[in-house]
Order: C-alpha cells, then sequence, then structure tokens
C-alpha cells in the first residue's frame, strides 16, 4: 500500500523550513495579529508606530537570539534578564564612576555578560548543576550584583558615543534596529550553515550520539553558554544607551519574553531544532503584542498575563506538531 502523499500545505511548510529555516505558522500568526491591532486601533499602521515596535523589539530580539543558540542546543537560560541588567550597569559604572573611555564601557558590558554565561557553563559542563538550577542562581546573583554594584539606584549621565548606540537615528532607522539586524543575520549563517550550528542542533538532538560523532559536548555547552551570556551583555548595552542609565533593575522578566519569541519562531523547547529567522519573527510577534496592547490602553499585568498565555499556546503548537510529523 502506497504511503499518504503530504497535503500542499504540508509540503509549503518543509520548503520553508528547509529552504528559509522558518515555520510558515509564526508568520501566519504575525499577519494575523497585525491585521486585528490594525483594525482595532487607527494609530497601529502609522511610521512612528512601526519603529517603535522595531525599536522596543530590538532589546528582546538579540535576548532571543541567545535563547536561541541556548534551547537549541537543549539547554536553558532564566538568567538572560538579569545578566543584561547586570551588563549595563557595570558599563554605565564603568563609564560614569570611573570615568573610562566609551570604547572600554562598551566591551565592559559585553563582557560581564560573557563572564557570568562562562560561569553559566561552567556550572552546567564541570559540576553538572542542571541548567534550570544553575541559571536561576545565575538569575538573583546577577541581579544582586547590579544591585550592589549601583548602590540600589540607577547610574546616570553617560557618555553620547554611548547614547548615541541607543538613540542615534542614522538614515531615520534606530541604530538598536540596525544592530539587530546585523546580529540576527550573522546569528542565522552562524546557526543555518556553520559547523558550529550543525554541532548546536545536534547537541540538542541527542548529547550522546553528537558525542560519539566526536564533539567535544562539554566544551561546545561552555561556548554556548558564553555567547549566549555575551548577547546579553549586547542587550543590556542596547537598553542602557536607549534610556541614558545603568538602571539594576532593568530586564526583569525579558528571559520570558525572550525565550516566548525563541519558542513561537519554531525553536524546539526541547533542543534539536531552531531558526533565528523564525525567532526575530517570533520576536516582532511579542512586539507587536505588547505594542497593540498598549494603544489599546491595556494595563502591565493583563499584558504579562497575555505573554504567559502565549508562551503556553506556542509550546503546545510546537509539540502537537513534533507529534504530528513523527506520525508521518
Amino acid at each position: 500500500m502506497a504511503s499518504e502523499q503530504p497535503g500542499f500545505w504540508a509540503r509549503v511548510q518543509r520548503a520553508s523550513v528547509e529552504r528559509l529555516h522558518i515555520r510558515l505558522e509564526s508568520l501566519v500568526v504575525l499577519l494575523a495579529l497585525s491585521t486585528a491591532m490594525a483594525l482595532l486601533s487607527p494609530y497601529f499602521l502609522s511610521l512612528s508606530n512601526f519603529l517603535n515596535i522595531l525599536l522596543a523589539t530590538s532589546t528582546i530580539g538579540v535576548l532571543a537570539i541567545a535563547a536561541t543558540f541556548v534551547i537549541g542546543s537543549g539547554g536553558l537560560d532564566l538568567s538572560l534578564g538579569s545578566v543584561m541588567g547586570l551588563a549595563g550597569v557595570a558599563g554605565a559604572f564603568m563609564a560614569v564612576n570611573l570615568g573610562w573611555p566609551s570604547v572600554l564601557a562598551v566591551i565592559a558590558c559585553i563582557l560581564a555578560g560573557a563572564i557570568a554565561g562562562y560561569v553559566n557553563g561552567q556550572l552546567v559542563t564541570r559540576a553538572f548543576v542542571p541548567a534550570f538550577i544553575v541559571t536561576l542562581g545565575m538569575l538573583g546573583l546577577a541581579r544582586g550584583l547590579a544591585l550592589v554594584i549601583s548602590q540600589g539606584r540607577a547610574i546616570y549621565g553617560l557618555p553620547p558615543e554611548i547614547v548615541y548606540i541607543g538613540q542615534g537615528r542614522p538614515f531615520g532607522v534606530p541604530m538598536p534596529v540596525i544592530i539587530l539586524v546585523l546580529t540576527a543575520i550573522v546569528a542565522h549563517a552562524v546557526l543555518a550553515y556553520t559547523r558550529f550550528g550543525r554541532h548546536t542542533l545536534a547537541l540538542g538532538d541527542s548529547e550522546g550520539a553528537a558525542r560519539a560523532a566526536g564533539i567535544r559536548v562539554e566544551h561546545h555547552r561552555r561556548i554556548i553558554y558564553t555567547l549566549s551570556g555575551a548577547l546579553a551583555g549586547l542587550a543590556g548595552l542596547l537598553f542602557t544607551a536607549r534610556v541614558n542609565a545603568g538602571d539594576p533593575t532593568a530586564g526583569i522578566n525579558y528571559e520570558l519574553t525572550a525565550i516566548t519569541a525563541a519558542i513561537i519562531g519554531g525553536t524546539n523547547l526541547f533542543g534539536g531544532r531552531a531558526s533565528i529567522l523564525g525567532t526575530m519573527i517570533g520576536a516582532l510577534i511579542m512586539g507587536v503584542l505588547q505594542n497593540g496592547l498598549t494603544l489599546l490602553a491595556v494595563q502591565s499585568y493583563y499584558q504579562q498575563m497575555a505573554i504567559g498565555a502565549v508562551l503556553i499556546l506556542a509550546v503546545f503548537i510546537d509539540q502537537y506538531q513534533v507529534r504530528k510529523e513523527s506520525r508521518v
């Protein structure tokens, strides 16, 4: 008996995953959500609002890229938001309190995040502590350290060179948006077309098989967590430059939004499948959702409920799709 041939939609979905590395469901959700918000609010389709969405998405987008690498490898990083806050405070402290040149302060932001990520990777691979526990502990540790460095207060008065990173608009496009696009292009190329990306997904698919194939599992996982921390540091730089202050409370609950964006974009929560382009679509979905709810004057705690509901729905749809494909 001949096996049942997949339908047109299934073939289109498969082609989009193989060629574009995105899941069409995410794109459909983004278009449907944008249409709904445009119908509900007359201000949604304005150019200024569109730029506001991209600007608000830039920080979450960078964090979501970090989450994509970690989750795709079968790991988890719950410390992204806190590391982002710590990195922003570290850079602001170096620039304002110590008077370091702007270039060194920028490096300090990213380096602070990378160090936190390296510690996460070391504890996961050397101490054999589950990633959930390690990154949950780092969530509290990084947030507490940020409060200690800043003495519980925001650090204001950043140099104009750093402020330009967050508030500059070359050719009318916000600098954080440009940085997000460049970061996404590089991350997509690395994950989709390099040996590092293949090893990352192989690690998430089956650690035992990856080890048998000669992949240095522990070393590779440490690099992934260090990369995740560095990207969180970059997100901290963007946020700090945008608000012109190193805020120790920055990034609270951002890890939830970043993980949601990655999963909506097609990253498998249990590893083995990930897409940077899909994650960018997921980040835009979260940005459109938050922006639309704000335009509709929905209170912030209802927005948090909506994000939580979207996360649960995204995981359900993802696992349903996985079970459906396994039966084909």
